[in-house]
């Protein structure tokens, strides 16, 4: 989400520097589309560098730090928020960031009933829905019942026991980048899995063999995955998280993650070819929906505001 934030920046003639807060195999500073990337330990002087700022965007467990940064030089910070975890908030909180960023209009409500709990001026916000670029994505869906990601939070013991009372099916099960992934105690025939798949070759490797795609996640804040598939005309099972119902909206098939019965249901109905072809439509109405050129434009607009203002009380 958040690189793509910053190539809009560098878009609109920007000077973007991204520095990494932890060790990685590289020393040596590169380029990403754009974006300068300096490594951990790289050695070059943070504190120098981010004093000539205009301004300092942080997120995750780095905004604390840099928020200490921000307030010691004067230089307006911006967190861009993922999830509603009270360390994302609470870190906002000290009062030394003045801008943040949610993922989802939710996300932005649950943010102001949390600082009004706690007697906290909340900060001036926007939202920027993950941006997904559905060229990026299209393609011709397959025949495989897909599941991203197979540990018990994002339901892969739920992802199994389907493909079991499935058998005429096939099931396509994509190992996670992080958490403990969930295999079945014995082999099933109608089961494939495959190592994991970075973002740029989902695509092919993925939504190309993809017919329908679950998502019956404990919690997501928003879900890109089901957008991206949406960008192919798959549709998505999900369970109603808050973050899952915004971004899905009236292309998603929602069944709770506690009920298999459910889900076994809701997948035999929507691969009916009929009821296929109009959940197929909806997705890409809805992928068309969430074009994510206003988004970004506004985060553009806010940065260079604050930019504006940083340059102004110098």
């Amino acid at each position: 989400m958040i690189h793509s934030m910053f190539r809009a920046l560098v878009d609109h003639g920007h000077q973007v520097t991204v520095w990494l807060s932890k060790d990685g195999p590289l020393r040596a500073e590169y380029g990403l589309d754009g974006v300068r990337v300096i490594p951990f330990q790289s050695g070059v002087d943070f504190a120098t560098q981010a004093s000539r700022a205009d301004v300092l965007v942080s997120h995750l467990e780095n905004v604390a730090a840099t928020a200490g940064y921000g307030r010691r030089y004067r230089v307006p910070v911006v967190s861009v928020c993922h999830n509603t975890f009270d360390p994302t908030f609470g870190d906002i909180a000290t009062g030394a960031v003045p801008f943040a960023v949610y993922n989802s209009l939710w996300m932005q409500d649950a943010a102001r009933v949390w600082f009004a709990r706690a007697g906290v001026e909340a900060p001036e916000s926007i939202v920027v829905r993950p941006p997904v670029y559905a060229a990026d994505y299209r393609t011709d869906p397959g025949d495989a019942i897909t599941l991203v990601n197979l540990n018990q939070e994002k339901g892969g013991d739920l992802f199994w026991r389907i493909a079991e009372r499935m058998p005429e099916r096939r099931f396509l099960g994509v190992l996670g980048a992080y958490g403990t992934q969930v295999r079945p105690p014995r082999r099933l025939a109608n089961l494939e899995i495959i190592p994991h798949v970075p973002g740029d070759r989902m695509r092919d490797r993925v939504y190309a063999r993809t017919a329908v795609l679950l998502v019956p996640s404990e919690y997501e804040s928003w879900g890109r995955v089901g957008v991206e598939a949406m960008a192919s005309g798959i549709p998505v099972i999900a369970h109603p998280t808050p973050g899952l119902v915004e971004s899905l909206g009236a292309a998603g098939i929602f069944a709770s993650r506690d009920d298999l019965d459910a889900y076994v249901t809701a997948l035999r109905d929507v691969l009916e070819p009929a009821a296929y072809e109009l959940a197929s439509a909806r997705a890409r109405r809805r992928s068309a929906e969430l074009d994510p050129a206003p988004d970004l434009a506004h985060w553009v607009a806010a940065v260079e505001e604050w930019a504006a203002r940083n340059r102004t009380s110098r």
